[in-house]
């Protein structure tokens, strides 16, 4: 009740212009709050659609590698394929510093010989990348080199800055096994399927 007697007193205390700036206020205040949060909100709305265009991009990135596809007919590829392999590593790394990424390791499992070709992949992380970086190095990595392919792409949204990414690649490199190892491989298979 005190409460509201106070209120009563100060009503009656005040002028007929103050009363109306009270009332004015009490109902300006609540549109003002009300205009606030939907700016915030349509601010936060707009952050998340830029994150949202800025995946879709590297989604369309990631497609067009895939469009790519398989060597098509007509393609030389396969005629000029020497039997040694290029240089994985040196060839990522060149690749990188055109575009100025720095890949800080890469792993290097052993070669494999199968099917009468030889295959070499390299795994490695890159960080904090602008989409149109990471595209260039994609396109450098794939169109340098014929026999160079990036066989497997994770793109992730970096949660420092998201108007970059992070990427894990496996780039992998062909060659037309040597005789003796292509025919070592094809003895040694030979082999297994007469053990069974």
């Amino acid at each position: 009740m005190a409460i509201r007697e106070r209120a009563r007193d100060f009503w009656d205390r005040i002028s007929p212009r103050e009363r109306m700036l009270v009332i004015l206020g009490g109902v300006a205040a609540p549109i003002i709050v009300a205009l606030w949060l939907g700016s915030s909100i349509g601010d936060g709305l707009s952050k998340i659609e830029a994150k949202n265009e800025k995946m879709r991009k590297a989604l369309k990135i990631v497609a067009d590698l895939k469009s790519r596809g398989p060597v098509q007919a007509g393609d030389d590829t396969l005629d000029k394929m020497g039997t040694e392999l290029l240089p994985l590593e040196s060839y990522v790394q060149d690749a990188a510093a055109k575009t100025k990424i720095v890949i800080k390791s890469i792993q290097s499992p052993p070669e494999v010989t199968k099917n009468k070709f030889v295959t070499k992949s390299v795994k490695f992380k890159v960080e904090d990348l602008e989409l149109d970086q990471l595209k260039g190095f994609l396109q450098d990595l794939e169109t340098t080199s014929k026999v160079v392919f990036v066989t497997d792409l994770d793109i992730a949204r970096d949660f420092k800055d998201p108007k970059k990414v992070d990427a894990d690649l496996e780039v992998t490199t062909y060659a037309k096994a040597k005789a003796s190892a292509a025919g070592e491989g094809s003895a040694s298979g030979s082999a297994k399927k007469g053990g069974k």
